[in-house]
């Protein structure tokens, strides 16, 4: 074998040549333990600087209850401690109803307003409510709108919420850039997909959630359930991008996931382990240190077993099973007395006190606020930027206007056909009564068959909202403007075959004064149907409702039960007056029988037909008011219109607060009295007043 030495036959070096290589060595071994040390203090550096840029968020004591009405309160947490800091993920884990989520929300400060929080959260130090921008929440539902693609989804929200400081060009790579960070590149131009569309999987629908609420780079994120419906390898292509979401930047973020069966992949991706059961702290720690605290217990994970099925097998008592308890060999116990056990044990662990020492660490070091909030976009540019994402959704959703379209244009040509060229004789005043009340009632009444894709609507919105992208008002001039060419479009095409295919009163005055009626019943209709969805949000109870609405407003129009004759109590005063079919009934009437006259037949005895005027049928048949003229009708309906979007606007933004209200006057009972009591501690959330 070659010797990688010198050969014997080359001269030896003199003594001082071998000091000077010696020395040589020295000086290069000095230098790589120089860089080493210089490379660490590095690493150090940009992690204490991406520590002290981050959130730091404790919670100590925490108890949290919920309202059950006239039944009580019942304790969903009781008592939790913990932390979570930079740059780590905090898995909180436990059985079905232990409190998972509820804590997430504390945390995240949106409990819903039928609860009641007590205890001490910090953020870096401090009592003081998350702001937008400094940190996201992604729910358990991929709340969507189906039919973007990735790259548009990102693209809206990141206008939506990136302020008007960055250019257009920065928020697209922005964007871009975090497409790339969640592993969607590939998936970039594919929409998301639902109902009738095939589109991305379940796992790449989760991850452009997490796209979408990471855009502005919050320092602090909640997740809850993100591998909720995933099959294992989702589950864990997800939580590995999460996990180095953590790690990313020189602000290193701190991630809290609320996570039900982890497989043993992704249960090592978690720092730490908050480990819950009937709302008690069974463990908190580091997730590698889990088991074996278990085992310290008597409660041994077995072999070639997952960690975290054996962890929520162990304190699992939904079934009412026993739980074995491997001490010294023997022994079963029940497993309510199981939990206890551990419950009990980690109270008077070290690993305890270690929280305990940490959380007084971290509240005792002042950070500085930081959960200033940021800038949005500007109203005016969130509004062109929703209606232009709602103009996109609507064209591509087929149920929102085209398969109504194909429906209205059946319709026109039905009734068309039916009441095709109507002349000037006696019998023909109620055909065209007939014609002109069907399509103010009936025409407009199919409204509501968009009402499934309002719903959808109203979902994003109020996730967005949540979130705070975006404000109500954004909101409401957004979907009022982009659904306006539609309605344009369905009043026009079907309206012009029915007018000129039934022979209604010729002149382009006529038919633009009923283009516009028509217009604003559909609109009303649509704003109406809104209006239901803010607060009836379920398909079959929104459609009866709507449906139920506009059939007591037809009743009352006037053409079923003249003006005249309906009875004066309620159904006249003031119902009939709040009906817009009141003021369409008048306005098409007015506008096609003014002008004609209708010949009625010789009078006996006379030689002549028998003239009777347009303006006497709608005074002595149809008791129309004729004291304005057919354009108030027209002004009033179109400010109803503005009055309905505006009922709208303010539902949305009191809904809260009525809910709110109403859970506050049912849950006044002694047993939440007790409940409240009962807790040791009464700090308010994030400090907030409770």
């Amino acid at each position: 074998m070659a010797s990688l030495h010198p050969s014997h036959s080359f001269p030896k070096p003199s003594s001082s040549r071998s000091a000077v290589l010696q020395q040589g060595v020295i000086e290069i071994d000095e230098a790589i333990n120089l860089t080493k040390m210089e490379a660490g203090e590095s690493n150090n550096n940009t992690q204490q600087l991406g520590e002290q840029n981050g959130i730091c968020l404790t919670w100590k004591d925490v108890y949290v209850t919920a309202s059950m009405g006239r039944n009580g309160s019942r304790a969903i947490l009781q008592g939790v401690t913990g932390y979570a800091k930079p740059g780590q993920l905090l898995a909180i884990m436990g059985p079905s109803g232990c409190g998972k989520s509820t804590l997430l929300d504390t945390l995240a400060g949106r409990l819903g307003s039928n609860t009641r929080q007590t205890g001490e959260i910090l953020i870096n130090g401090h009592k003081q409510a998350l702001a937008y921008g400094t940190s996201a929440y992604v729910t358990q539902n991929d709340t969507l709108l189906t039919s973007l693609t990735v790259r548009e989804a990102v693209h809206y929200s990141a206008q939506l919420q990136l302020p008007d400081s960055m250019s257009k060009a920065e928020k697209k790579e922005r964007a871009d850039f975090t497409i790339r960070e969640m592993g969607l590149q590939d998936a970039i131009n594919t929409r998301i997909g639902g109902w009738g569309c095939k589109g991305i999987s379940g796992g790449q629908k989760r991850r452009v959630s997490i796209c979408i609420e990471i855009l502005t780079r919050p320092r602090l994120l909640f997740l809850d359930e993100p591998t909720s419906g995933l099959d294992s390898a989702a589950s864990y292509y997800v939580m590995r991008r999460i996990a180095t979401l953590g790690q990313k930047d020189e602000i290193q973020r701190t991630i809290i996931a609320s996570i039900h069966q982890p497989s043993t992949e992704v249960f090592q991706l978690f720092s730490n382990l908050c480990l819950l059961s009937t709302g008690r702290i069974v463990y908190f720690g580091p997730a590698s240190a889990a088991s074996e605290f278990f085992a310290s217990n008597g409660f041994p994970c077995p072999a070639l077993q997952n960690p975290s099925d054996h962890l929520l097998k162990t304190i699992n008592k939904d079934f009412d099973q026993d739980t074995e308890l491997d001490m010294n060999g023997t022994g079963i116990i029940p497993t309510e007395e199981a939990i206890g056990i551990l419950v009990k044990s980690y109270k008077s662990s070290e690993r305890n006190q270690e929280v305990q020492k940490e959380i007084a660490t971290l509240s005792k070091k002042d950070t500085g606020s930081k959960d200033k909030k940021r800038r949005h976009a500007s109203l005016f540019y969130q509004c062109i930027v929703l209606t232009k994402r709602s103009f996109v959704n609507m064209y591509r959703d087929l149920g929102y206007y085209w398969l109504r379209l194909v429906i209205y244009i059946a319709l026109a040509i039905a009734l068309g056909t039916v009441f095709y060229d109507l002349s000037n004789s006696n019998d023909k005043i109620k055909d065209r009564s007939s014609i002109l009340s069907f399509v103010s009632t009936f025409i407009t009444f199919m409204a509501i068959g968009g009402f499934p894709s309002f719903v959808e609507d109203m979902k994003v919105f109020e996730l967005e909202r949540l979130n705070g992208h975006y404000g109500v008002t954004a909101f409401v001039i957004g979907n009022t403007f982009s659904s306006v060419p539609y309605l344009l479009l369905v009043s026009l095409i079907p309206g012009a075959i029915t007018y000129y295919l039934a022979g209604l009163q010729n002149g382009y005055e006529h038919f633009l004064y009923f283009f516009c009626v028509l217009f604003s019943c559909l609109m009303l209709v649509e704003s109406l149907m809104m209006i239901i969805a803010s607060i009836v949000p379920n398909y079959l109870m929104g459609i009866i409702t709507g449906a139920g609405i506009q059939g007591i407003m037809m009743l009352v129009g006037g053409f079923f039960k003249l003006p005249n004759n309906i009875p004066k109590p309620f159904w006249k005063y003031p119902l009939h007056y709040v009906a817009f079919h009141t003021y369409a009934f008048q306005g098409l009437f007015k506008n096609e029988y003014q002008g004609l006259k209708f010949y009625m037949g010789q009078v006996r005895g006379g030689s002549n037909n028998y003239i009777i005027s347009g303006e006497e049928v709608l005074r002595n048949i149809w008791q129309v008011d004729m004291n304005y003229s057919k354009w108030v009708d027209l002004a009033i309906l179109i400010g109803m219109i503005v009055l309905y979007r505006v009922i709208f606007l303010v539902i949305l933004k009191t809904t809260e607060k009525v809910k709110f209200i109403v859970a506050s006057f049912l849950s006044v009972s002694p047993k939440r009295t007790i409940q409240i009591i009962e807790n040791p501690t009464a700090t308010p959330l994030h400090g907030e007043v409770v």
